[in-house]
């Protein structure tokens, strides 16, 4: 049996093979030696955001994303940046945890990859540490001009990143 820590990996992007996505991916194989890094790809598939629905019987589909999130050791939030923001759907995903505690003292790392970034990346730590999750500048990471750095297929070419992308993985690791 495999006792590695489990960790969630929500991909912010809902475009299939997303530069973000295939950073998750990259992640999963380097971290195998840590944990374990089961990747959610469905935000595209949870309802939007609704305080009447929050109830004690909140949509099926909130209820199975809320026990991938209460059965993880951690999390890893990977998403681009949309018209300065982070995207809608990653915003409403985060939204359905506002009235729980689940994210509470969860070890969290943050990846905002995209052209930019940077207001993205700012509003997700702010989200997340409303929501409480535990992060640390090490558990954080802004990557600007992602499609420069790898390949189509996922290949990361830069070594400053590779670096970077290892840092997370073992800062995450010693929250853990």
């Amino acid at each position: 049996m495999d006792n590695h820590p489990k960790v969630l990996a929500i991909c912010g992007s809902t475009r299939a093979q997303s530069a973000n996505l295939l950073l998750l991916q990259y992640l999963q194989k380097t971290a195998a030696p840590y944990f374990n890094i089961n990747i959610f790809t469905g935000l595209d598939q949870l309802p939007h955001f609704n305080p009447d629905l929050d109830t004690d019987s909140p949509p099926g589909e909130i209820l199975e994303f809320r026990r991938l999130v209460e059965e993880a050791d951690g999390i890893i939030i990977c998403t681009p940046e949309y018209v300065f923001s982070i995207p809608g759907s990653l915003k409403n995903a985060l939204e359905w945890f506002v009235s729980t505690t689940l994210l509470n003292d969860k070890p969290t790392a943050l990846i905002t990859a995209s052209s930019s970034g940077d207001l993205a990346h700012k509003e997700l730590k702010l989200i997340i540490d409303t929501l409480g999750a535990r992060s640390n500048d090490d558990t954080i990471l802004l990557i600007k001009s992602i499609k420069s750095k790898m390949s189509t297929n996922g290949e990361i070419s830069n070594t400053e990143l590779i670096e970077q992308l290892k840092r997370v993985v073992l800062s995450l690791n010693a929250l853990l």
